[in-house]
């Protein structure tokens, strides 16, 4: 016969396990590393930061750390070496980081203002330039951001090979690697190359936009340079909005924790959130690691047209 001192006993057994399992993963991971990958200068990223990391070392219960990396191939290295735990990808690095073999799964990405979860590669051209399309730029110097980057670099070749320029290094005057979205708008402000790849999601949100809005962009007289002073000449197909990743050997549990402070994040510390796209955002959308298996696809074409230009 079950009584009640029986069922209380069987509830407290289920509290008591529920409890342990959650001191479990905190016990083993007693701080936890969330790695961002650059689009802008160390200290704005750390400053953009920093309140959402500290959100979620409250929710999580655990303290959280903020690693600001030198390049997307350090968060994949980090990732791989289990020394972070939680990252910011693009696109194309996260299907780099999987095609390596990193133990990573996605649970979400950002949703735009419109309420979409893409963005596009974009090249853009100084405004009083006479270049109103690619093909006016035969000869003359690219701008890319990085090897991995999936705006700055692997969409961008894709786009020049739907145009028939198979071998971008042969095609401009020279191909340079900016090392950050902000630095090839600042090499195209300061006319170190003709264009520059980057990415966007609309007028009022893109690195160039953000950039505007902290006036890092002057003329050569000083005075602060404007949207009208740059010109956009192609725009690619949608691109998914990169993934936020967790380490696969997290626990479950752990996992779940993660994603809910993720989830919550704009209603429990909207200032936080906000801070993190200057109000451009609406949220996280979940996700899934099999949404990017097309952009593995496309990674595998590029590494492919490398080879050939090799």
């Amino acid at each position: 016969m079950i009584n009640r001192r029986i069922v209380l006993a069987g509830v407290a057994a289920l509290a008591f396990t529920a409890s342990a399992s959650a001191e479990d993963w905190r016990a083993k991971y007693p701080e936890l590393t969330f790695a961002i990958i650059p689009a802008e200068n160390a200290s704005g990223v750390t400053e953009r930061w920093t309140p959402f990391v500290n959100y979620l070392s409250k929710e999580l219960g655990t303290k959280v750390t903020l690693r600001i990396a030198n390049d997307y191939a350090a968060v994949i290295e980090g990732q791989r070496a289990g020394n972070i735990h939680i990252a910011s990808y693009g696109s194309a690095s996260f299907a780099r980081a999987r095609l390596t073999g990193v133990k990573i799964d996605a649970f979400a990405n950002d949703i735009n203002g419109d309420g979409s979860t893409g963005y596009y590669s974009v090249f853009f051209v100084k405004a009083n330039s006479p270049y109103q399309k690619v093909e006016d730029l035969k000869g003359k110097n690219l701008g890319l951001v990085d090897p991995n980057s999936t705006s700055g670099n692997n969409v961008p070749r894709f786009e020049l090979n739907k145009m028939g320029i198979t071998n971008a290094d042969g095609y401009f005057g020279k191909v340079v690697f900016t090392g950050s979205h902000e630095n090839a708008i600042l090499a195209l402000a300061q006319g170190t190359v003709d264009v520059a790849a980057n990415q966007w999601t609309s007028d009022n949100d893109s690195t160039l936009a953000q950039m505007l809005t902290k006036g890092m962009l002057k003329n050569a007289d000083g005075s602060p340079m404007k949207k009208d002073d740059f010109r956009i000449i192609y725009k690619s197909a949608p691109i998914i909005n990169g993934p936020y990743a967790y380490s696969s050997d997290l626990p479950e549990d752990a996992k779940q924790a993660i994603a809910k402070a993720f989830f919550e994040a704009p209603a429990k510390d909207k200032a936080a959130y906000d801070r993190l796209f200057d109000g451009q955002r609406k949220g996280f959308n979940p996700a899934t690691t099999k949404d990017w298996d097309g952009t593995i696809d496309l990674i595998k074409f590029v590494d492919s047209l490398r080879k050939k230009a090799s």
